[in-house]
């Protein structure tokens, strides 16, 4: 079976929405005081505005015809100033391959055109945020060649 990459469209949302459960599931079980439980955690409209928004891009792929990974894309420009230069980043909002469509190979096509589209849009990076407690997916996007930019720290009080 070949793995291919395709935009996605709006019949592919209740394909898209266990797959968007499954990223949404693991948030709430490593941070129940962050993320709400949440059946629909997409809603359909969400889904749809993301589609027709040209700063957001939504990639599907697939084997034969059904979907097992997504892969949900915004560019976003950082405005220079006295402190930071104009950047162009492409960030990677949710990434995810079902999960029992994983160790295929599909994670890491789906980050490969990822990356060929980066460079289309000549953008200066792609970054995306990764739980500290996800050490399977750090060590995937090391895998790929990403690297650690920065940390976010907290301490909870309640």
């Amino acid at each position: 079976m070949e793995i291919r990459i395709r935009n996605a469209n709006e019949e592919d949302y209740n394909s898209l929405l266990s797959l968007f459960r499954q990223v949404h599931d693991l948030h709430v079980f490593e941070r129940p005081d962050l993320y709400k439980e949440n059946s629909t955690p997409v809603g359909e409209e969400d889904f749809t505005n993301q589609l027709k928004d040209d700063k957001q891009h939504i990639y599907v792929a697939t084997l034969d015809t059904e979907i097992v990974g997504v892969a949900v894309l915004k560019e976003e420009e950082v405005v220079e100033n006295s402190f930071v230069n104009t950047r162009k980043i492409l960030l990677v909002n949710s990434l995810c391959v079902d999960d029992a469509s994983r160790k295929k190979g599909i994670g890491r096509k789906l980050m490969q055109f990822v990356f060929d589209f980066a460079r289309e849009l000549n953008v200066d990076s792609i970054e995306l945020g990764v739980s500290e407690s996800n050490q399977n997916a750090i060590h995937f996007y090391e895998s790929i060649g990403m690297t650690t930019k920065n940390r976010k720290m907290e301490l909870r009080l309640s």
